[in-house]
């Protein structure tokens, strides 16, 4: 009898953990959903997942939290990391505690699939971008390396970039350049 893979979906989004677990089970996983890192730890540490498909950014804890924890539950769950927020900080972080692969919303669910699916090994013949990023982006990117070396400490992170706490909020709360 052949066993579904077991899939973990975790997204503050109702409407999108809804659509993206629908089009999972047609693509034949096992799909146990969570609206925050709490509820999926229970989900997780009761019957370990095979995949993970995991949001950044929810309330309370960071997706972040659960791609270290789920590696520590079990060390061959293969995690993809969704984000709206995409940064270098974030997708480096989220690569060193264990993912998979990172993929920016919106993300198609082919493109969920074939990222479970990778190896873990680079792409040697990924295409460099001929257009470097615009001034906006680099400081939306330079923003989130000392956000995250401050472990996401909003006034430490102000102190280091010599700017007012205020302004470093602002900044924050809108939507990352485009590049």
């Amino acid at each position: 009898m052949n066993e579904l893979a077991s899939l973990l979906l975790v997204d503050d989004d109702p409407t999108f953990l809804s659509v993206l677990s629908r089009a999972m089970e047609k693509r034949g996983f096992l799909v146990q959903s969570a609206s925050c890192v709490s509820d999926a730890l229970v989900l997780a540490e009761a019957n370990p997942p095979e995949y993970a498909v995991i949001d950044l950014k929810m309330p309370g804890d960071s997706g972040l939290v659960l791609v270290k924890r789920l590696k520590e539950i079990d060390a061959a769950t293969r995690i993809v990391v969704l984000t709206g927020y995409a940064s270098i900080a974030t997708a480096v972080e989220a690569i060193k505690l264990g993912a998979t692969h990172y993929l920016a919303k919106p993300a198609k669910a082919e493109d969920i699939m074939a990222a479970l699916q990778r190896d873990g090994e680079g792409d040697a013949s990924a295409s460099v971008n001929p257009n470097p990023m615009s001034v906006n982006r680099l400081e939306w990117e330079h923003i989130q390396s000392v956000l995250a070396e401050n472990d996401g400490n909003i006034s430490a992170t102000a102190r280091s970039l010599n700017m007012h706490r205020r302004t470093l909020q602002r900044k924050l709360s809108k939507k990352p350049a485009r590049d």
